[in-house]
């Protein structure tokens, strides 16, 4: 069973072939195919059909094993008590001759075999055809020898002669009920994936002419300016243009936090609009999205392959002729022991059906689907098994400072208010002296309409205050040194020491020089210095307990950043990290990191931006603290879709977590056949007289992959957590 293991995209021209064709075509080629959906992922439509389609199988087929099975047993044991009730269920049945009900048996069999088990044989068929063996070659071999005995017994009949067609049709549909219940463990594996294809709406308010149409998603167009109502979703990453509102993106980025969103800010498809109708203008659309460049790597992901899983895929292919050779073994030697053909080849059956190496085959790739699922719900996307896999195996662990432990933009820290005249009103009438909150609304009034960092730090410091201001008036942008203004009757100006030169303001003397990291902003009211406004690149909040978390689970932490030392060195302090190197440009970062890896270490680099590239792609593990807009440049084998330092141990904790079910479901699966495969020979007869009947072990191989699925599904639950940290 390799439902979750093996996946494959196809592109292509649609002036070329059609779409049924194409599926014909793969199909005819001994493959499955399906067309995606708008509505949700090709991964789960194919894990839904495939629960429906085996289920049903399963059913019928089991249903039709215990019928052949109570039909059977007037036919080896004579009639009994339970026979007799069910003659008066089953008259004419029970009342065939016994070649007749065995020739009833055979049609029923093959009947059911054809219909039910096709894919199976197929499956084995094509890999010998191959030269190679899978986990369908055993049961297609064992039921196949099960169905042609009874066969023969049915046309040649003779005493001692025992059919087994219910053997044939219970262990057909154990195992269909295996595929059933793999294939509903994917579909929920895959709940995170399809939620995320659902969320972008099918619909958009596009206005054209001033006149508002809602139109079909596929007619909007970059550049189109679309409405967006309270409790709506939006359709396309976009820029607003109108009004002011929050939005939901937990669905993208695992964060809960509502996110304001003003004229100039960036909206992506699939976030939920809380509380404001805007209008916006469309960027990206379609595959485009950020939306759909998340749903693709998750599902890539999730197809892909992890190194433990390859192991477990050298180990199949000896284990399958290893098993073979045991079946034969066993038949030989019950048939030299015993001198009976049925005894001999029940065994070789029973051996060959609980050696079904479904539980190994999906030991891997099973706790592999759930991770990346779960990780997607996190805001963590792994872009396969193998960087999954490298996550989990760390030694050291590199931050960048700006935009990974630091939130990447100066935030306003302090306003000083300088000595001022009065305020002069237009009438010539002086008020009091201005307040900070005066000079605070004056400036974010007059910054409003700058794109600098510095002016959306003084406006976001005001709104937090509370602040309310009327606009500015004849604001003009000065690159690279500031701004002037006419904000309530004054002339205001906002920038640098040069720009004071340039206005020849004298700047105030004797004030205490701005501190390590620390930018200053200064102010002027009617060519009077009025106020200085410090702001510096603040500490995320959680990255202290971010960094404390990674040294709890035995990590070397260290910062490389390309500020000075004495930028770097408080923001190392408050975040607990001893261990920094200043002052380096990308191939400095590069060639620490190289030297750490030559040391013995298993490293990981965790990074936000173009500069960090280099490095990610050298470390062992790169982390890439993703926004959206850098989502698919970004060169980790880890997206971040939280920009917050609390997400790395997440990411590290899911990658160990399920390393860990990976090694529990190997070793539950060697386990399993280390103990099934003796008993299906008949190791206990000698003792206790005790065989396993081919049913029963076909019930013991869907057990083994219930157990694999169960143990992989606790992934979809995970959180970091003491208890659930593991351990190093």
């Amino acid at each position: 069973m390799d439902l979750m293991a093996h996946r494959a995209s196809v592109v292509f021209d649609p002036a070329v072939a059609a779409p049924d064709a194409l599926v014909e075509a793969i199909r005819g080629a001994g493959y499955d195919a399906v067309l995606p959906r708008a509505e949700e992922s090709a991964a789960g439509t194919q894990a839904r059909d495939d629960e429906a389609e085996s289920a049903r199988k399963a059913w019928v087929t089991i249903v039709a094993g215990a019928l052949a099975m109570l039909l059977a047993m007037p036919l080896e044991n004579g009639m009994g008590a339970l026979d007799r009730g069910l003659m008066q269920l089953l008259p004419r049945l029970y009342a065939l001759p016994a070649g007749s009900l065995r020739w009833f048996l055979l049609v029923l069999t093959a009947m059911v075999v054809v219909w039910a088990g096709r894919g199976i044989y197929l499956s084995a068929i094509r890999a010998l055809r191959h030269g190679a063996t899978n986990m369908n070659t055993l049961v297609g071999l064992g039921t196949a020898v099960a169905f042609a005995y009874s066969a023969y017994a049915t046309l040649w009949p003779a005493r001692g002669r025992q059919v087994y067609f219910d053997a044939v049709l219970l262990i057909l549909g154990f195992l269909l009920l295996g595929k059933a219940l793999e294939a509903r463990a994917k579909r929920r594996a895959l709940s995170a994936l399809d939620s995320l294809s659902r969320l972008r709406p099918v619909t958009a308010r596009r206005i054209v002419d001033g006149v508002q149409t809602v139109v079909p998603l596929e007619e909007v167009r970059p550049g189109d300016s679309i409405v967006v109502l309270p409790g709506e979703r939006f359709p396309v990453d976009a820029e607003i243009l109108e009004g002011r509102t929050t939005v939901d993106e937990s669905m993208l980025t695992g964060e809960a936090t509502p996110l304001a969103r003003e004229p100039g800010g960036r909206v992506l498809a699939g976030s939920l609009n809380y509380d404001g109708a805007v209008v916006c203008r469309a960027q990206s659309l379609g595959e485009a999205t950020v939306l759909a460049q998340i749903t693709r790597m998750v599902e890539q992901a999730q197809g892909s392959r992890a190194p433990m899983e390859r192991l477990a895929d050298r180990a199949s292919t000896i284990f399958v002729p290893t098993v073979l050779g045991l079946a034969a073994i066993t038949f030989v030697a019950w048939l030299l022991v015993s001198h009976s053909l049925q005894l001999a080849l029940a065994n070789t059956v029973a051996v060959l059906v609980i050696a079904c190496p479904c539980a190994m085959g999906l030991a891997v790739p099973a706790a592999l689907t759930v991770a990346v699922g779960r990780g997607a719900q996190l805001g963590v996307l792994f872009k396969g098994g193998e960087a999954l896999e490298r996550l989990a195996h760390l030694d050291a662990i590199v931050l960048d400072k700006t935009g990974t432990l630091t939130v990447g933009r100066p935030l306003l820290e302090t306003v000083h208010v300088l000595a001022l005249p009065p305020f002069r009103q237009e009438d010539g009438e002086r008020t009091g002296h201005p307040t900070e909150e005066d000079l605070l609304r004056m400036a974010a009034a007059a910054e409003e309409r700058s794109n600098h960092p510095l002016a959306h730090a003084v406006v976001d410091f005001a709104r937090a205050r509370g602040l309310a201001w009327q606009p500015a008036e004849e604001v003009q942008i000065l690159p690279g040194r500031g701004l002037t203004a006419r904000v309530e009757g004054h002339d205001c100006l906002l920038g640098n020491e040069a720009l004071f030169q340039e206005f020849f303001i004298p700047l105030p003397k004797d004030l205490p020089p701005p501190g390590p990291g620390v930018t200053r902003l200064w102010m002027a009211l009617d060519n009077t210095p009025a106020a200085y406004f410090d702001a510096r690149d603040a500490l995320r909040p959680d990255a202290a307990e971010a960094v404390a978390a990674l040294r709890r689970e035995g990590l070397r932490v260290l910062m490389l950043t390309g500020d000075s030392e004495a930028a770097a060195a408080p923001i190392a302090r408050q975040a607990g990290i001893t261990e920094v190197e200043a002052g380096l440009d990308p191939a400095g970062k590069l060639a620490r990191i190289r030297a750490l890896q030559k040391e013995g270490l298993r490293v990981a680099m965790v990074g936000d931006g173009i500069n960090d590239a280099a490095s990610l792609a050298q470390a062992n593990a790169g982390i890439a603290m993703g926004s959206g807009a850098d989502l698919a440049q970004e060169a980790g084998d880890v997206l971040l879709l939280r920009t917050q330092p609390s997400a790395i141990p997440a990411a590290l904790g899911l990658a160990q977590s399920t390393l860990r079910v990976m090694r529990q479901n190997l070793g539950w699966a060697v386990g399993y056949n280390l103990l099934g495969i003796p008993l299906a020979a008949g190791l206990l007869y000698p003792f206790f007289h005790l065989l396993l009947t081919p049913w029963v072990a076909a019930a013991a191989m869907a057990l083994s992959s219930v157990c694999v699925l169960t143990n992989s599904l606790r992934l979809r639950r995970w959180k970091l957590s003491p208890s659930e940290a593991p351990a190093r």
